[in-house]
C-alpha cells in the first residue's frame, strides 16, 4: 500500500452549472482541506485551473478568484429582452391555475407554479445567451464586430461553429497566472496538479493535458471547454492536433487522475452537475429531453474504481509472493538471471502502479426544477444560488466524514 495519500478533486463539466463546483471549492478551502491534484474538463476544467493557477498579484486565495470569474459572467443584461416572453407563459398559467384550482389540492399547484417560474427564468437566461451570447465568455459569430474579422462572416453554410469562445481566454487572464501551471521545476511556487481532458477530433481519441509534465496555456482551456453541441469551434493544440470537449468521451476525468498518478493513493471528491440518479421518472417531453441529458453527462467511473481495486489488490499479491521468495528461497540455487528478472519485473511494477482509492465521495448538485436550459442560465440570482448550494453541500459532506 502506497505511503502517499493525495487528496484529489474532480470536477465535471456543465456550462452555467460550474458554478455549483464554485461552492464546493469555497467550502472545502474554509475547512482548510489540501488538494494536491484537480482535474476538471469543460467549464470543470476552467475551476480547475483557476484553483491550481490563481493569481496570487490580484487575490489573496484561489476561492476569492473562483468567486470573482464566476460573479463576473453572471450576467442579467439581456434578459429583460425577453420578459414579454415571461409575461404571455405567466398569463398562460394564470389561466391554467384558476382551472385547476378546484381540482388539485394547493401543494400540486404551489409546485406547479414554482415549477413554471423557474422555468421561463431558465428559458430567458438562455435565450438571452443564445441571441446575444455572454460578453466575458463566448460571442455569436453573427455580431457585427466579427464583419472584418471573420473571413466566412457572409458565408454561414460553410460555418462549423456559431459562437466564439475567445473571449473566455481574455477574461481568465486575471485570474490565472500560467506560469504556475507548468513543471515542477518551473513552477513559481504552486505543488498542486492540474489535469484536463479534451478529445481529438479527428481520431477520437483522448488527450489529457498535465501540469507535471506540460506548460498549460490558454489553448489548452479553449480546448478542453470546445464543446460542438454548444456549437463552440475546435481549438487546434498543435500542428495538426485539433481538440473539442473532453466531456464527449468522459465528464469525469477519474480514470486520467490515475493513469497520471498511478501509484500514490487517493482521496477523491467528484462534484456531479448531472445527477446520476433521480427520485421519479419524467412528466413530459421536455423533461425526458433533461433526463437523457443528464445520464449522457453523469460519472461513469465506477468501472475505474473497481479496476483501481483489482490492481491494488494483484500488487499486494505479488509483494507477498515477491517477499516469500526473497526470505525462503536458497538464492544459489536459482538462476542468477532469472532471479534479477524477477526482481526487475517486481520493481516496475511497483514503480508504475498500486494507486489505492482510500475514499471516493460525491457531492452533487439538486435539481427541484429540472429543465433543459439550465445548463446556459448565467443569470446572477442563477450563478449565486448554484455557489451557495455547493457550499453547503460540501459543509453537509465534511460534517458527515467528521462524525465517522
Amino acid at each position: 500500500m502506497s505511503k502517499i495519500v493525495e487528496n484529489v478533486l474532480i470536477l465535471q463539466g456543465g456550462g452555467s452549472l460550474g458554478a455549483f463546483g464554485c461552492g464546493v471549492f469555497k467550502s472545502l478551502a474554509d475547512n482548510n482541506i489540501n488538494l494536491e491534484v484537480v482535474a476538471g474538463t469543460s467549464i470543470g476544467g476552467v475551476n480547475a485551473a483557476i484553483i491550481a493557477g490563481y493569481n496570487e498579484q490580484r487575490y489573496d486565495n484561489a476561492q476569492t478568484a473562483l468567486e470573482q470569474f464566476w460573479l463576473e459572467t453572471a450576467d442579467d443584461s439581456s434578459v429583460n429582452l425577453f420578459n414579454s416572453y415571461s409575461k404571455v407563459m405567466t398569463g398562460a398559467d394564470k389561466n391554467l391555475t384558476s382551472h385547476i384550482l378546484f381540482h388539485e389540492p394547493k401543494k400540486i399547484i404551489d409546485d406547479a407554479i414554482a415549477k413554471r417560474d423557474e422555468s421561463n427564468k431558465a428559458m430567458q437566461s438562455f435565450l438571452a445567451s443564445v441571441f446575444y451570447g455572454n460578453r466575458k465568455i463566448f460571442l455569436p459569430r453573427w455580431s457585427a464586430e466579427y464583419i472584418l474579422q471573420d473571413p466566412q462572416y457572409f458565408f454561414p453554410l460553410n460555418w462549423t461553429y456559431l459562437y466564439d469562445h475567445k473571449p473566455l481566454a481574455k477574461t481568465l487572464e486575471k485570474y490565472i497566472d500560467y506560469k504556475k501551471l507548468g513543471p515542477l521545476e518551473k513552477s513559481n511556487s504552486t505543488k498542486m496538479r492540474l489535469i484536463l481532458t479534451a478529445v481529438n477530433v479527428l481520431t477520437a481519441a483522448p488527450l489529457v493535458f498535465d501540469s507535471y509534465k506540460q506548460e498549460i496555456t490558454a489553448t489548452h482551456l479553449l480546448a478542453t471547454s470546445a464543446y460542438p453541441l454548444y456549437n463552440l469551434p475546435w481549438v487546434e493544440i498543435e500542428g495538426g492536433v485539433y481538440a473539442w470537449d473532453g466531456s464527449l468521451l468522459s465528464n469525469t476525468p477519474l480514470r486520467e487522475v490515475i493513469d497520471a498518478s498511478p501509484v500514490n493513493d487517493k482521496r477523491v471528491i467528484i462534484v456531479e452537475n448531472y445527477p446520476k440518479n433521480i427520485d421519479n421518472l419524467p412528466q413530459n417531453l421536455p423533461e425526458v429531453y433533461h433526463r437523457a441529458r443528464d445520464i449522457i453527462f453523469s460519472d461513469k467511473t465506477l468501472h475505474n474504481i473497481k479496476m483501481s481495486k483489482v490492481i491494488t489488490n494483484y500488487i499486494n499479491y505479488i509483494e507477498e509472493l515477491y517477499q516469500i521468495i526473497e526470505s525462503h528461497t536458497d538464492i544459489d540455487k536459482i538462476d542468477k538471471q532469472k532471479l534479477q528478472r524477477i526482481r526487475n519485473k517486481y520493481r516496475k511494477i511497483k514503480k508504475e502502479r498500486g494507486a489505492e482509492i482510500r475514499s471516493i465521495n460525491y457531492i452533487t448538485r439538486d435539481e427541484p426544477f429540472p429543465h433543459i436550459y439550465e445548463n446556459a442560465d448565467f443569470s446572477v440570482k442563477t450563478i449565486k444560488n448554484s455557489i451557495n448550494e455547493g457550499e453547503m453541500k460540501t459543509r453537509n459532506l465534511l460534517r458527515r466524514i467528521a462524525m465517522k
